[in-house]
């Protein structure tokens, strides 16, 4: 994988980098991956590279102002000093000429590409569009890098691409948890994505130390050991592996809850108590996940009071996951966790030993 931060300069200046940006903003005040893409594009602003920002926002079915790209406009506008010039028009044949005819250090903001036919279906005829709009692509969206989609996957087989800073930065702290060199490692799941959780603990079986595992995930799992869980959420299609892993005396399972109508809505004290002990133990965390219904403040406790566990914690730790890192953020931790992550499916998906379509991608790209 050729990587952005390896690339002379002197190769970038004059050059239109089409860069593929996480800017799927739900709410104007949560600009938790905004910020983490100024860096690539402050590095090409340096280089008098011209700018192309693709993304997507929601999962629109059709062109409506709700799905716009044009609510970031002011994030960047006030964090890169610079006008940004934005592309409504779906037309990339006069996309392509605004873009080649503006000045160096322009940069352009391509509205929605989810309103583009052929994006999520992968359309290679989109793919090559795309790519005309610029000399080189640089793909900077490590949270939909798990996505086979035209501007992710496509795209790279008509230009020459690279991994941004983001990118780079997140695939090498993630190698760190899988290859885990400071031991023990703990390991925190909870919330739902069952699927996902479990083929994390399933690839991480014989490198983490220690799974402290809730919510959906807990009670798909002690509904495999026959436990009576009530009306509690679980994952019916999960039981199976569950069942193949219940031996493993490493997954550390809730010994008491908060229930309400006969849910458990939260870890109990006991059960905070001793997976903070753990967490003590700890020389690398990774967490993704809240432990109960976070979103009510009586079903919160668990998750607040691991939150500040693991920022108290001297291990190197890693948060990801939408949720965890709202949560982190919320209670102005942020600065005490080694890294939070901008991804929640590419994360699970490389912590559980997948192949990401991006990444790939970006191995067989052209030369410069």
């Amino acid at each position: 994988m050729k990587l952005l931060s390896n690339l002379n300069k002197n190769a970038l200046s004059g050059k239109i980098c089409i860069v593929r940006a996480g800017l799927d903003l739900k709410n104007p005040r949560e600009t938790f991956r905004l910020q983490h893409t100024l860096p690539t594009i402050k590095l090409l602003i340096k280089s008098k590279a011209k700018i192309v920002l693709i993304g997507h926002r929601n999962r629109p079915k059709k062109r409506d102002k709700a799905h716009s790209l044009k609510i970031v406009i002011p994030f960047f506008e006030k964090n890169l000093k610079k006008k940004i010039t934005f592309l409504d028009n779906v037309d990339l044949i006069k996309v392509k000429n605004k873009i080649k005819n503006s000045e160096l250090n322009s940069i352009f903001l391509l509205e929605n590409l989810r309103y583009l036919k052929g994006e999520t279906t992968n359309s290679a005829a989109l793919g090559k569009q795309l790519a005309s709009l610029g000399n080189i692509f640089i793909n900077n969206d490590f949270s939909t890098s798990h996505r086979n989609h035209a501007s992710i996957t496509q795209i790279t087989k008509y230009l020459p691409s690279f991994a941004g800073l983001l990118l780079e930065n997140e695939i090498k702290t993630i190698d760190k948890i899988i290859r885990s060199t400071k031991k023990p490692l703990v390991v925190i799941v909870g919330g739902a994505k069952a699927p996902e959780k479990i083929a994390v603990i399933e690839n991480l079986k014989n490198k983490a130390d220690l799974f402290l595992v809730g919510g959906v995930i807990a009670n798909t799992f002690l509904k495999a050991r026959g436990f009576d869980i009530k009306k509690s959420i679980y994952d019916p299609k999960m039981i199976q592996i569950s069942k193949k892993l219940q031996s493993n005396k490493k997954i550390i399972l809730p010994i008491d809850f908060i229930s309400h109508k006969n849910r458990f809505m939260d870890l109990g004290p006991l059960s905070i108590q001793d997976f903070k002990e753990k967490i003590e133990m700890a020389k690398t965390i990774f967490w993704n996940g809240p432990l109960g219904w976070f979103e009510h403040e009586r079903f919160n406790k668990a998750t607040t009071e691991i939150a500040k566990a693991v920022a108290k914690s001297k291990a190197f730790s890693v948060i990801g996951g939408a949720e965890t890192v709202h949560i982190v953020n919320r209670l102005g931790l942020n600065r005490k966790i080694d890294f939070l992550s901008t991804g929640g499916g590419a994360l699970l998906n490389y912590l559980g030993g997948k192949k990401l379509p991006g990444i790939e991608a970006l191995k067989k790209t052209k030369k410069i």
